[in-house]
């Protein structure tokens, strides 16, 4: 991987492939791996750079509080560096919020928006609690009961569910922290949904036992323009339990 460093990090990220610049951001708690098996089936339509987010991966982070829009800027800090004006940002769980948090604050430097297993919602309180007491349990003895109860969540796949493991796994507990806190505290995206002028892509499984299939259908109500895919048995890795499928509907941004 490159890097370069940006507010006070080492940015990680990975370029490959022709065509219009193209953003894949990965979920909470994982890297740019997460892309692995979609990324071959893209690089022929697309220029991708597949960052690893702050705090995961081979980025590093800061202990101080950073929001999804401190990551955002992250991006776009990495656009710059590779001087590209404009790009597509696809964001999965986590990312998507990263990448509704870019849309917002560079509408200008937007050509196009994927959502993949995400929401536009903010936490509710039991929910944003929740993430509070995870990053403390976390900072008191580590990341082996988020990998633990995470690990099914994910699909229901065996060999799927190996790679979320051991993923997760080679995480840091810092990156864990500051991306549960980050999470709590990210806006309600839904107001932004009208200002959107780009594409807008949402691939959602039905079997996503984290982020409900019905937070896709909210969205593609709010934009009936948008292109919605779902994804039958498919549970929060589409990109991995149904790659060609995810490829295809990520291609309507190109």
């Amino acid at each position: 991987m490159e890097t370069i460093n940006v507010n006070g990090i080492r940015f990680a990220y990975e370029r490959r492939g022709t065509g219009s610049p193209l953003v894949l951001l990965h979920g909470y708690p994982l890297d740019h791996h997460l892309w692995d098996e979609v990324a071959p089936l893209l690089a022929d339509t697309f220029e991708l750079i597949l960052p690893d987010l702050r705090g995961f991966g081979e980025s590093s982070t800061v202990d101080s509080f950073y929001t999804m829009e401190d990551i955002a800027s992250d991006i776009a800090a990495l656009l710059d560096h590779l001087e590209i004006q404009k790009a597509a940002i696809v964001g999965h769980s986590m990312g998507g919020y990263v990448a509704l948090a870019f849309a917002r604050l560079y509408p200008e430097r937007l050509t196009g928006l994927g959502l993949v297993s995400t929401q536009v919602l903010a936490d509710p309180p039991d929910r944003r609690d929740g993430r509070y007491k995870s990053a403390a349990e976390v900072a008191d003895k580590g990341i082996a009961s988020v990998v633990e109860a995470m690990t099914p969540k994910f699909t229901a796949d065996p060999q799927l569910q190996k790679f979320a493991r051991e993923n997760m796994e080679r995480q840091q507990p810092a990156g864990y922290i500051g991306a549960l806190k980050a999470m709590a505290e990210r806006v309600d995206s839904t107001p932004l949904l009208s200002t959107l002028n780009v594409p807008v892509v949402i691939v959602h499984g039905d079997a996503d036992s984290l982020i409900p299939i019905d937070r896709a259908r909210e969205v593609k109500a709010a934009l009936p323009d948008a292109h919605l895919v779902e994804i039958r048995g498919a549970g929060h890795m589409p990109m991995m339990e149904e790659k060609e499928k995810t490829a295809e509907a990520l291609k309507f941004l190109a």
